[in-house]
């Protein structure tokens, strides 16, 4: 017997059954949806404030705060793949577990938090010039500028915390903790719910009650992840902050950014784009603006279920790319698409019967929920258009192949900001919401293309990084 055949022997299958590709996909599903519910909450809380300019603001507010912390979620992917390598190297040496000897593990996300303080230090001191370029950038109305403001001037004070949000997220993710994802983000959304009633209803602060409830509860959130960090590796609350120097070095730290600057420059393009899509809005008025900051909302949710789905296809074709087989491959993006479509079909379906109820809740302030109606059924379609772009994500970042992914969203850049100008000048609403679609549908045709050619040419290999 051959000894790749003895070897085919001794590796089982991988399993690409329906069956495991949801059962991947649901605990990440569940947890992801807790995480946009910060944003639906503060704007709906806004939109019923029956300020026009106060709801406007809050779509600013929160395209420049994402345009800022999700250029930094490499942290996210960082922590979630040295913890997944470092738990397999535990695992592999039967003489250690990551139980008895946590110090790997925990040097990672202590170098990641370490990190997400260092930058969201850094964003605090800038926080004057940021907030003000920033809202100038996005072409913010006087009104509505102002009501943005108050806002930030009071979130700021929670970057740091959301930046260590998200080395929790990917430290629990790597190790397969979905379920503590789902107890941290869950915990956030709920307690962010109870302070910014409290603030806004009790005490009468308006935006200021907003952006503090969100604020104070990333930061308990923070402590609740610690806590069940503490819990996971089973050390005491010392050892928890007690950092080995051996782990520290330069060269480590430095990792943390080197795995994912492809990642980065992905990320930063289509950071932009939306806040560019904002930026239009915002020329529009602030009627626009805010109609728009509510249909959104429906893109980020649907973006985090769908998620889950591309978390499926990022394991289990990672797992196949490792071992080079290419057959199971196909099965992999063939069946993880079918989940992907057939989710989608069932989030546009959800998103249609419950449309008007979501706008009623979302705000109380007729021109806006009018002109938002009028347009529910771009953001209704919003999963159908998008799932292709977040399923073919998740296919990509499983082949690790970082340089497509950056080289897919600068090509992306180069048709987008163009096209999406000349709908805008041509229809106004209308071309900013055909933008939208553009913007989704060109990262599928982009990466699809990369797919395609690999798999006619069979040379999945060159889409992979060089060992």
């Amino acid at each position: 017997m051959s000894a790749n055949s003895a070897t085919s022997q001794a590796i089982p299958p991988i399993d690409t059954s329906y069956k495991r590709i949801v059962a991947i996909a649901l605990p990440v599903l569940l947890a992801n949806l807790a995480m946009p519910l910060q944003s639906v909450i503060d704007t709906a809380i806004v939109g019923n404030m029956n300020d026009t300019a106060k709801l406007a603001g809050m779509g600013l507010a929160i395209q420049l705060l994402s345009l800022l912390l999700v250029s930094f979620n490499f942290l996210q992917y960082a922590s979630s793949g040295l913890a997944a390598q470092a738990l397999g190297q535990l695992a592999n040496n039967s003489n250690i577990s990551a139980v008895t000897v946590p110090t790997p593990l925990l040097s990672i996300l202590q170098r990641a938090l370490l990190l997400a303080f260092v930058i969201g230090a850094i964003l605090l001191l800038a926080k004057p010039w940021l907030i003000d370029f920033g809202l100038q950038a996005l072409s913010a109305n006087p009104e509505s500028g102002r009501a943005a403001k108050a806002y930030l001037d009071v979130r700021f004070w929670g970057v740091i915390a959301e930046l260590m949000n998200f080395a929790f997220i990917g430290w629990f993710a790597g190790q397969g903790k979905t379920r503590y994802m789902l107890y941290q983000q869950g915990f956030i959304a709920v307690l962010n719910i109870v302070l910014t009633l409290f603030f806004v209803f009790a005490m009468q602060m308006g935006l200021a009650g907003v952006a503090l409830g969100t604020t104070i509860a990333f930061w308990f959130g923070i402590l609740m992840a610690l806590w069940l960090s503490r819990q996971h590796l089973k050390i005491s609350w010392s050892v928890l902050f007690k950092a080995d120097r051996q782990y520290f070095t330069k060269e480590k730290m430095l990792r943390l950014f080197s795995l994912n600057k492809d990642i980065f420059v992905r990320t930063l393009i289509l950071t932009l784009s939306f806040a560019w899509i904002t930026r239009l809005s915002a020329q529009s008025g602030d009627v626009i603006l805010a109609a728009n900051a509510i249909l959104l909302q429906v893109l980020s949710i649907s973006a985090f279920a769908l998620d889950g789905v591309a978390v499926s296809a990022e394991t289990l074709s990672g797992q196949a790319a490792g071992r080079r087989d290419w057959p199971r491959f196909r099965i992999i993006i063939k069946r993880t698409g079918i989940v992907s479509y057939g989710l989608a079909i069932m989030l546009s379906a959800i998103w249609w019967l419950s449309m008007p109820t979501y706008l009623g809740f979302m705000t109380n302030i007729e021109s806006v929920f009018t002109l938002a109606y009028d347009y529910h059924l771009y953001a209704v379609l919003l999963p159908l258009v998008g799932v292709g772009a977040y399923w073919l994500d998740g296919i990509f970042f499983g082949l690790t192949a970082g340089s497509v992914i950056r080289n897919a969203a600068l090509i992306l850049a180069a048709i987008f900001f163009p096209l999406s100008w000349l709908l805008y000048q041509q229809w106004d609403m209308t071309g900013i919401w055909l933008s939208v679609w553009c913007l989704l549908l060109l990262r599928l045709v982009i990466l699809g293309g990369f797919l395609y050619r690999a798999n006619q040419t069979d040379s999945y290999e060159k889409l992979q990084p060089e060992a």
